[in-house]
């Protein structure tokens, strides 16, 4: 199964990839994740990538197909998870193509669909456990008492740095104005389903599954 989660910055696509990965087994490709991992692999797809990072220029849509078509050309495990790709209407074409060369096919496509102001207020309030990923939130899901992690038992915990509020707006309307028009396409495509991104993370997950089956 290969799927696609769409969503603004701190929608949890994060947090739901990793259900997913754990009780699927299935793969999740981070454009970002793979980036890194080429920058340090020697191959010469990942010395294309070093050079064109050394150079602070963005890494080409063809340089990512690329990445992404060694990934399906290994072991597929349950499936794929798509994060972070396409972001562009041009993208999802291009990743239509791949996915048709390799025989394989897109089952769904998730939008964790959020209210912008309630959005802020989550991820304003949130730490992100530095061993684990797990995500808390000084409201709704706080540190426990004793500084560990709930998910690892960690006890570093991290905030980022644009995690504020104009720096978040500023991130939701690029993610406006460059990726949701995937949602029309996809929805004409008749491949879109929606999920309230904002609910309780067990809630989200409840959905997420229903739609997988």
């Amino acid at each position: 199964m290969n799927i696609i989660l769409l969503g603004p910055p701190g929608a949890g696509k994060g947090t739901q990839a990793r259900f997913l990965c754990e009780e699927r087994d299935m793969i999740q490709l981070s454009t970002g994740d793979m980036l890194r991992d080429a920058k340090e692999s020697g191959t010469e797809m990942g010395n294309r990538v070093a050079e064109v990072m050394a150079r602070g220029e963005l890494v080409t849509d063809d340089i990512v197909i690329g990445l992404i078509r060694e990934k399906l050309e290994g072991d597929k495990k349950g499936g794929f998870i798509f994060d972070g790709f396409p972001r562009t209407l041009a993208q999802a074409d291009a990743l239509a193509d791949l996915l048709a060369e390799e025989g394989e096919t897109l089952d769904a496509v998730i939008e964790m669909r959020v209210d912008d102001e309630a959005l802020v207020a989550r991820i304003t309030a949130r730490s992100t456990c530095a061993t684990c990923g797990e995500v808390h939130n000084d409201n709704t899901k706080p540190i426990p008492e004793d500084g560990k992690c709930a998910h690892c038992g960690g006890t570093e915990f991290k905030r980022r740095a644009d995690d504020n509020e104009d720096s978040l707006k500023q991130r939701l309307m690029e993610y406006y104005k460059k990726t949701s028009p995937l949602i029309g396409y996809y929805y004409a495509k008749d491949q879109l389903s929606v999920v309230n991104g904002l609910g309780e993370i067990k809630d989200v997950k409840a959905e997420i599954d229903k739609v997988l089956g």
